[in-house]
C-alpha cells in the first residue's frame, strides 16, 4: 500500500504541472487586462500605467511569468493580487472560513442524510418512503440552486421576514444571541446546497444498494440466519459504498471551490465569490492559485478514494 501511495503521489507531480501550465496559459492569453480600470481613468498618465505594468511583471512574456510563478509556488509563495496588492494566500485564508461555514457544513449534512435515505429507500423499495425520497431526490438535483435560493428568499425573507437573505461575514459569535444570528443567516444557503448534495448522493446509494441486494452473497448471508439489519449494514451497504465513496471524495474539493451561484445569491464572501470577481478583474495570481489548489485537492482525494476502496473491499489489492 505504501509503495502504491508513493507511486500515485509521484505521478501526481507531472499531472499538476500540466494542469498549472494549461491554467496559466489560458489566463495569460485571455483578453482581460488587469489594468483596464487604470486605462479608463484619465488621471493616470500612460507612463504611470506602464510602470505599474512593469512592477506587476506584465511586460514579460507569459511563459517567463509562468516559470517564475511555478518556482515561487515550489516555495509556497502564490504571489500578490494585482488588485489589492495583498498576498494571495491571505485572501484565500480570509474567505475560507465563510466557505467552510456554508458549503462545508452543507456538504457534511448532505452526506449524513443521503446515505441513510438511499439505504432505506432501496431496502423498502416501492414503499411510501421510497416514493417520497425519490420525488425529493428528483426535485433536489433537477431544480437549479439559483431557483431554490430565490424561492427561499421570497418565502422566508421577503414574505415571512423570518431569515436574512444577505450573509453578514462581519458577525462575530460572542454569545448565544450572535450564535442564533449566525444560524439564522446560514439556514437558507446551507439548505439550498444540502438539498442538491443529498439528492445526488441518495440516488447513487439507492441504485448501488438495489444492484447488490439480489446477489448471491446476500442470499447466503440470509440463509446463514443473520439478522436482516446485519445483512444490510455489514454486507450490502459496505459493498455499495465503493462508488459512493468516489462521488463523496471528489465532492470534497468542490467545497474548497465554493458554491459560486449560491454565494452570489446570498452575498456570502467565500472563495467562489472571490474567484468570480478575480476572473472579471483579470487578477491572474488569485485565479491561478485557486484553480491550482482545487486541482491539487482533486488529485489528492482521488488517491484517498482509491485507498478507501481497499478498506471497503478486502479483495482489492494494490501492488
Amino acid at each position: 500500500m505504501g509503495r502504491y501511495v508513493l507511486r500515485r503521489l509521484l505521478i501526481a507531480i507531472p499531472t499538476l504541472i500540466v494542469i498549472s501550465f494549461v491554467v496559466y496559459a489560458i489566463l495569460a492569453l485571455a483578453p482581460t487586462d488587469p489594468l483596464a480600470s487604470f486605462g479608463a481613468d484619465p488621471r493616470v498618465p500612460p507612463e504611470v500605467r506602464e510602470r505599474i505594468r512593469e512592477s506587476l511583471g506584465l511586460n514579460q512574456p507569459w511563459h517567463v511569468r509562468y516559470v517564475k510563478w511555478v518556482i515561487a509556488i515550489a516555495h509556497l509563495d502564490f504571489g500578490y493580487s494585482f488588485m489589492s496588492r495583498s498576498p494571495v494566500m491571505d485572501l484565500i485564508w480570509q474567505r475560507l472560513p465563510n466557505t467552510l461555514a456554508v458549503v462545508g457544513v452543507a456538504y457534511v449534512i448532505g452526506v449524513l442524510l443521503a446515505v441513510p435515505i438511499g439505504m432505506i429507500s432501496a431496502v423498502r423499495r416501492y414503499s411510501v418512503f421510497d416514493h417520497l425520497s425519490t420525488t425529493f431526490a428528483f426535485i433536489g438535483f433537477s431544480v437549479p440552486t439559483f431557483f431554490t435560493g430565490l424561492l427561499l428568499i421570497i418565502i422566508f425573507s421577503v414574505k415571512l421576514h423570518w431569515l436574512p437573505f444577505i450573509y453578514d461575514s462581519t458577525l462575530k459569535i460572542t454569545s448565544l444571541s450572535t450564535l442564533g444570528d449566525q444560524i439564522r443567516q446560514s439556514i437558507m444557503p446551507i439548505t439550498v446546497l444540502a438539498l442538491f448534495d443529498t439528492a445526488t448522493i441518495a440516488r447513487y446509494t439507492r441504485a448501488e444498494m438495489l444492484e447488490h441486494l439480489p446477489l448471491d452473497y446476500v442470499r447466503t448471508a440470509r440463509a446463514k440466519g443473520l439478522k436482516e439489519r446485519l445483512v444490510v449494514l455489514r454486507h450490502v451497504l459496505r459493498n455499495s459504498l465503493i462508488p459512493v465513496v468516489t462521488l463523496v471524495a471528489l465532492g470534497i474539493p468542490a467545497v474548497f471551490g465554493g458554491a459560486i451561484v449560491t454565494e452570489q445569491i446570498f452575498r456570502v464572501p467565500g472563495i467562489g465569490e472571490l474567484l468570480v470577481r478575480s476572473i472579471g478583474q483579470g487578477d491572474t495570481p488569485v485565479v491561478a492559485a485557486i484553480l491550482l489548489i482545487f486541482a491539487t485537492l482533486v488529485v489528492l482525494f482521488n488517491l484517498v478514494a482509491d485507498v478507501l476502496y481497499g478498506v471497503l473491499d478486502p479483495r482489492i489489492r494494490y501492488s
